[in-house]
């Protein structure tokens, strides 16, 4: 439950973003925020490896007892975690020139979405470096932490955009501020946690360990490849928001709406995904076979369940949902559409995301790489090119559901070999 109720506040905090915007005079503010979003997908998702790669490393050497190594993954992550995000702030100009040099959007929306990238780049630090907090929590069985951190850096988040949009006008720019300000609280908190609960964790080592040859290069083969998977999910999203951009502001506000409700249920049944992560890893860890077993049953027992009635929600409350987004008619009709294809994307892409889960816990990151390859450019690409001139938008996301359903197919396909190898090898 600590897992659902944190991942609900993510997405949650997103929609109240997407709301606070979406009732302005203009829909540019919520287009400026939709690009800016998207680009901050490629900065920071990219590196959710920081979370992902440490939870699975962690969890495992918990599972083992090993203190030392746990205290290592840590630090290692850490230090690379703020190192990126100084060199992302030094970079901001070319990663803002590059990304607005390829997206299509108005000029309205791009001159408000390139204020918001300013602003909010100067969070990186203390994004990523929460990454790591939030997947060594969860490593060492801690999912209390990460809900307390998230839901004060949300609600802060939250308390921040409303004052600086409605109390200072500064429209899509208060969002970003709003988030900045938010983060760099949420870190101090962290550290604060950290400090009173796992003080014996401190440095018990030399440093040079953190660069020893062998684990290192086990810790970049992993983050790696979770880097390369994430990657391509990150890019079939944006290419998905980039091309509803092409379209005209309705349809990309439409759009954005409803990735907003895909979100919300991704980090619904991600919560149970995230469970998965730490028990699996550590029943790895352990060589706990039955429980291993059981961990994975009843992450897809929940998880899935859990897909079916959030789906049946979005079928019978649409209309609803839609409204407490925006109140511009042209785009609710739009939403009311295409809802359907998001109705049925939580039962349908659960399966994959609790496959993540299983995957990152196990740390068996190779086989999550490229299947992950395979379905975003040889099934989700194609399939959109395809089809694009007869369905129009419905093409996008026509793609995307096979994507999603695609994913947990092949996932499950390669489980035998990457994940039961632990009770089948005996």
């Amino acid at each position: 439950m600590p897992n659902i109720l944190s991942n609900l506040s993510v997405p949650l905090l997103s929609s109240v973003d997407t709301a606070v915007v979406g009732h302005l005079s203009g829909v540019h503010f919520l287009g400026a925020i939709a690009i800016g979003s998207m680009i901050f997908n490629f900065v920071y998702w990219g590196f959710g490896f920081l979370r992902m790669g440490t939870t699975g490393m962690t969890a495992q050497a918990c599972g083992k007892k090993d203190n030392h190594q746990a205290s290592v993954v840590f630090y290692r992550s850490l230090l690379f975690a703020v190192s990126v995000g100084l060199f992302l702030i030094l970079i901001n100009p070319f990663i803002a020139d590059f990304s607005f040099g390829i997206i299509n959007g108005s000029e309205q929306v791009e001159t408000y979405a390139r204020s918001y990238f300013d602003i909010r780049i100067f969070a990186a630090p203390a994004t990523l470096s929460l990454y790591v907090f939030h997947g060594w929590f969860l490593g060492m069985q801690n999912a209390k932490f990460p809900l307390l951190l998230t839901v004060i850096s949300n609600l802060l988040n939250i308390i921040f955009n409303l004052l600086f949009v409605y109390q200072f006008n500064m429209n899509s720019d208060g969002v970003a501020l709003g988030t900045v300000a938010a983060q760099y609280i949420g870190l101090f908190t962290a550290i604060y946690l950290f400090r009173k609960k796992y003080s014996f964790y401190k440095l018990p080592f030399n440093l040079k360990e953190l660069f020893r040859t062998d684990e290192l290069k086990k810790y970049i083969k992993i983050n790696f490849d979770i880097f390369l998977r994430t990657l391509m999910l990150i890019f079939v999203f944006s290419f998905f928001t980039a091309k509803s951009a092409e379209y005209n502001d309705d349809i990309l506000a439409a759009n954005v709406i409803l990735l907003q409700l895909w979100t919300i249920m991704s980090y619904g049944i991600d919560g149970f995904a995230f469970a998965s992560e730490s028990l699996v890893g550590k029943y790895f860890g352990s060589n706990n076979k039955d429980k291993l077993l059981k961990s994975i049953r009843y992450s897809f027992i929940w998880g899935v369940g859990l897909g079916f009635l959030i789906s049946v929600a979005y079928f019978v409350f649409d209309t609803y949902i839609i409204g407490i987004f925006t109140d511009n008619q042209i785009v609710i009709d739009l939403c009311l559409l295409y809802m359907g294809w998001t109705a049925a994307a939580p039962l349908i892409g659960s399966f994959s995301y609790i496959w993540d889960g299983i995957y990152i816990g196990a740390t068996a990151t190779k086989t999550m790489r490229n299947t992950m390859l395979f379905c975003g450019l040889v099934l989700f690409l194609p399939i959109f090119y395809f089809t694009k001139d007869y369905l129009g938008n419905n093409a996008l996301w026509l793609s995307l559901i096979i994507f999603m359903a695609a994913r947990g197919l092949t996932l499950w396909m390669f489980a035998r070999k990457s994940i039961y190898s632990l009770v089948y090898n005996d």
